[in-house]
């Protein structure tokens, strides 16, 4: 009988621990004598009483919002359009006003001076955008 000719083995069993004095691993269990290991498990983050790592960090209240706010555009960025151009969502894109994939609404705010009349489709505007936009002659559909 040679080393080569052997069977090899691939799969050993496990020890199973605590079933009994004949498994070799009887009475603690490989877990030693007394102390919290030997008694149950220590709780996840536990360290032992110090002040766990979870704790000592700066607490991070409430949650964070899943809905998407939409884009904002004040006035004064409209004046780079052309006068009497139509402000829709396809132009934005084209202008670069706004990201080809934006698909989360856009909103034009009341900040800044508006000197073009532009004609607003289907874009939502806060009151004081809509009180300059026809100031200036143009108008907002929805």
């Amino acid at each position: 009988m040679a080393i080569n000719n052997l069977v090899k083995t691939t799969h050993k069993k496990k020890k199973r621990i605590g079933l009994g004095y004949g498994s070799g691993r009887a009475k603690t269990s490989g877990r030693g004598t007394k102390g919290q290991k030997a008694r149950g498990k220590v709780r996840l983050g536990f360290e032992g009483g110090q002040l766990p790592f979870i704790r000592r960090l700066p607490y991070k209240r409430g949650f964070k919002s899943l809905s998407k706010k939409p884009l904002i555009l004040n006035l004064n960025i409209l004046n780079y359009v052309e006068d009497g151009s139509e402000i829709n969502l396809e132009n934005l894109v084209e202008w670069k006003l706004i990201p080809t994939n934006w698909n989360h609404g856009v909103k034009i705010l009341g900040d800044g001076e508006l000197q073009k009349k532009i004609i607003v489709k289907g874009i939502s505007c806060s009151k004081s955008a809509v009180i300059k936009i026809e100031k200036m002659g143009g108008k907002v559909e929805k």
